[in-house]
């Protein structure tokens, strides 16, 4: 099978195509020919070498998300079949024709989906549920301010916020703030030109948000502290702008109750992951059946041997929603 593999660490040119042997398969894998894989961040420092050589339990190919069709079910499989539609997160390998998908990380793509669309989903919108639904108890009435909302999760929490019933509020670059909006959110920032803590305290009367997800870290967490209302929850899923060392006055976290968590998917115990697809697959994958107002917003489709052109494309940081490979049989 083809798969996209990188002999040294480097830029995205490092990226090229090999025959390599296809996957075997254990008890409780499903064995996928993949029709589409979903880019991540974690694929850039994959390749970069920030995590070394690794195989992530599963494959030393990169990739994380994958939409295809089943080949073949071992023993343990529950619910799935050969010739069934899926998509689902996997231990890498997703950057290849044929990728092994542990069932309980897998679900069946909604009929009204291709599978560019539904490998858009699995990533971004389980680490949305996790973060802003799980961790931070968002409910109807509540308000949110979600960081960098014109990317993959940032994307799909907008629409789950809005889904939910709670009022958004958006930061993104002034290009694409009107697609922001477009996806649900009330009140969208342009995070070069505003202080979003300003804004955030003036369109709430100085209460603040219940919610704050954010991915950018140090350069940030002051001001989101500073926008949490009393028993807020700040949920950092990432630190695309630096980690290091913050500061905070302890009685701010007491008498405010505020509660922060921290939540990386692709560090946690599979038992955990099991976890987190079935809650996103139990509360929102039939809403993607139905139409009712939730989509997987795809930026751009690359083939498998223009990989280094979607890398390229996140490292731009222009794309809105997921960028998307797709393979050739």
């Amino acid at each position: 099978m083809k798969a996209i593999i990188f002999d040294t660490f480097g830029e995205a040119d490092v990226l090229q195509v090999a025959e390599v042997p296809q996957p075997e398969v254990r008890p409780d894998d499903l064995l996928v020919r993949v029709y589409a894989a979903g880019v991540n961040r974690a694929d850039l420092t994959h390749r970069r070498g920030g995590y070394g050589r690794p195989n992530f339990g599963d494959s030393t190919i990169m990739g994380l998300e994958i939409a295809g069709e089943v080949l073949q079910a071992g023993s343990a499989v529950r619910g799935y079949k050969v010739g069934d539609r899926v998509m689902g997160v996997v231990g890498g390998g997703a950057y290849a024709e044929i990728a092994r998908l542990d069932w309980r990380m897998a679900m069946p793509i909604p009929q009204a989906l291709d599978y560019v669309h539904a490998a858009a989903i699995p990533e971004v919108f389980v680490t949305a549920h996790e973060a802003m639904l799980h961790l931070g108890r968002l409910g109807a009435g509540d308000s949110v301010l979600i960081h960098a909302a014109a990317g993959g999760v940032g994307s799909a929490a907008v629409q789950l916020a809005r889904a939910t019933g709670a009022t958004v509020y958006a930061t993104a670059d002034a290009t694409k703030l009107d697609q922001v909006r477009r996806l649900g959110a009330d009140c969208v920032i342009d995070y070069r030109t505003q202080d979003f803590a300003q804004v955030v305290a003036e369109q709430t009367s100085q209460r603040g948000v219940d919610v704050v997800v954010d991915f950018i870290g140090a350069p940030y967490f002051a001001r989101n502290i500073a926008s949490l209302a009393h028993g807020g929850r700040l949920v950092q899923v990432g630190i695309l702008g630096g980690g290091g060392e913050v500061s905070i006055a302890l009685e701010h976290i007491l008498y405010r109750h505020l509660q922060i968590f921290g939540t990386v998917m692709k560090s946690r115990p599979q038992a955990d992951k099991h976890a987190m697809v079935r809650r996103f697959r139990e509360h929102w994958l039939d809403r993607f059946a139905h139409g009712a107002g939730l989509a997987p917003v795809v930026d751009s489709v690359f083939t498998l041997e223009q990989a280094a052109g979607a890398h390229r494309r996140m490292e731009s940081s222009e794309n809105v929603g997921k960028i998307i490979l797709t393979m050739t049989a």
